[in-house]
């Protein structure tokens, strides 16, 4: 179902962004039907996710004879471009999902050492703080080789325009034809693209770590927020929680249980460093938790600044070498953006880019812990 899944989302998707521009979006039944069945089984929007492209888009080197994935034995089965940059682009970020395996073994042993509480449960999680900053560490270097593979302008302007969603294209909506003929099928509602924002592993670094619930007021920040930094943070809230929709649906049921811990790891941090008299056990782990959330912030850091290389810097500039044609009889892919999409740029998932990153960089900036 999810290999379905796949597949048919990629046929939308080339079929979608092979119209001419000035075409309305109409999706034929043969692709509708089944998508929507599939989609509906699996829980999940149908138009191409994070997951289709890297979480389920793998397969084994047929030279190697290691049963599990490693970092430098999977490679990538489905492209729009059949190019080494693409392919490099999903490899890096699947490396991030692999790396962050470990890190979600330390969430479990926190959370068992939480349940018990006591002085040396303290020193074993902050332990496994210390060993989860390495972990982050690890994960931004991974995110920022991707520029020793992938040419931001190959990315920009043959790779990213065949895999952007209907909220990316200012005015032109998708029209499914043929849902009228199965009566258990509803009109789809959610069609962003895939985005680095559904990625169910940096949600729970963020659940984890209490970035997306205590980060607000002055009683846990010692910083009272602004009106404009409540908006911009409900808004960035807002969209990581649609961003949920386009996981898998036993990645959302991990994410509830991680949200509905009764012992959140924020708050046992917050008591262990408030507690009278201050204790060295309780004010290392201050240290080693403001160190994990200084680490997801140099996290986002570094992908604000792939950001910048692989479409801020190019949007600005003209294309150079192979364009694509301009008469629209000879339309032949997908087109860049202009006009208005290129003066505020939006990520795939929709959002207004640079604006929307700067925001959940801010906020995992406020989490910080001053006592």
């Amino acid at each position: 179902m999810r290999r379905a899944h796949l597949v048919l989302g990629w046929i939308m998707h080339f079929y979608v962004h092979s119209l001419p521009p000035s075409e309305p979006i109409r999706i034929p039944p043969p692709i509708t039907l089944p998508l929507l069945r599939v989609s509906a089984q699996l829980q999940l929007p149908p138009v191409l996710t994070y997951s289709d492209d890297v979480l389920y888009n793998w397969n084994l080197n047929q030279t190697n004879n290691e049963d599990l994935p490693t970092e430098s034995t999977i490679r990538f089965q489905t492209t729009f471009t059949s190019t080494n940059d693409e392919a490099e682009f999903y490899l890096v970020s699947a490396r991030i999902e692999l790396a962050g395996v470990d890190a979600l073994e330390l969430m479990r042993s926190t959370m068992d050492e939480a349940f018990v509480g006591d002085d040396i449960a303290i020193r074993r999680i902050t332990d496994y703080l210390r060993q989860l900053v390495d972990i982050i560490h690890q994960l931004r270097t991974i995110l920022l080789e991707v520029k020793n593979g992938c040419d931001p302008e190959v990315f920009y302007n043959d790779v990213r325009p065949w895999f952007r969603g209907e909220d990316s294209q200012s005015g032109r909506n998708w029209e499914f034809e043929g849902i009228e003929q199965d009566p258990t099928l509803a009109v789809p509602t959610e069609l962003s693209g895939p985005s680095a924002g559904q990625s169910s592993l940096i949600h729970a670094l963020d659940i984890f770590l209490g970035v997306d619930r205590y980060s607000h007021g002055k009683e846990i920040t010692g910083h009272y927020p602004t009106a404009s930094d409540m908006e911009s943070r409900q808004r960035a809230s807002a969209f990581l929680e649609r961003m949920q929709l386009y996981m898998p649906r036993h990645h959302r049921a991990f994410l509830n249980h991680l949200t509905n811990n009764p012992r959140p790891l924020r708050d046992l941090v917050f008591r262990a460093g408030s507690s009278d008299p201050p204790t060295a056990d309780g004010n290392a782990m201050v240290e080693a938790y403001n160190a994990a959330v200084m680490a997801l912030k140099e996290f986002r850091d570094a992908h604000m600044i792939i950001v910048a290389l692989y479409i801020v810097i190019p949007a600005r500039r003209p294309r150079t070498g192979p364009t694509v044609p301009q008469v629209e009889s000879d339309y032949v892919g997908p087109s860049r953006e202009t006009g208005q999409q290129n003066a505020l740029l939006k990520g795939t998932g929709g959002t207004e880019l640079v604006r929307f990153l700067k925001s959940v960089r801010d906020h995992t900036k406020s989490a910080f812990i001053t006592l």
